[in-house]
């Protein structure tokens, strides 16, 4: 066999195992988790960031079989750190509203379902969080539109909790 065929089996190899883990790592996660009673927000936030793991394992390992060396792999990653380990302490980039997410995932009461009001002088305004992202909170008002907050913003102002979602 060719050294072209070798690597694209492997490579669909190395796609069919991320899928198949994608689909396994969602089901137990879900019921491993169900048993400890955490909030459906909660678990669909630990599948993102397992999910988010998995593929950068499987973008390491095709780039390995595409001949990538692993002093580049190493480049890459301590590039990827160190962006992440900057965006902890900027104020108003993308990366900020990552590492708001993670703060806003572990020690913030706002939770999916539940009703809050953006304190805010100029343009307050209120509604039910429908999701919790890596970059936004979405908020459902009651009119139905989609109000999308940078999650770096929510950390910024003040939050009242109109509504506790206490069900989910």
């Amino acid at each position: 066999m060719k050294t072209l065929d070798i690597q694209l089996i492997e490579t669909a190899i190395v796609i069919g195992i991320y899928i198949i883990s994608y689909f396994v790592t969602i089901n137990l996660i879900n019921n491993v988790l169900k048993n400890t009673h955490l909030q459906r927000g909660r678990r669909k936030m630990i599948v993102k960031a397992i999910n988010l793991l998995n593929l950068l394992g499987a973008i390491i390992f095709i780039s390995a079989i595409w001949g990538l060396k692993q002093s580049e792999i190493a480049i890459f990653a301590s590039t990827i750190l160190t962006a992440l380990g900057i965006a902890f302490f900027a104020q108003w980039s993308l990366l900020s509203n990552i590492t708001s997410s993670i703060i806003l995932f572990f020690n913030h009461p706002l939770k999916i379902g539940d009703c809050i009001e953006v304190l805010d002088k100029d343009y307050p305004f209120s509604g039910e969080i429908s999701d919790l992202t890596y970059f936004f909170v979405h908020l459902k008002t009651q009119k139905g539109e989609i109000i999308t907050i940078p999650n770096s913003l929510i950390l910024q102002k003040s939050i009242s909790i109109i509504e506790k979602n206490t069900y989910s």
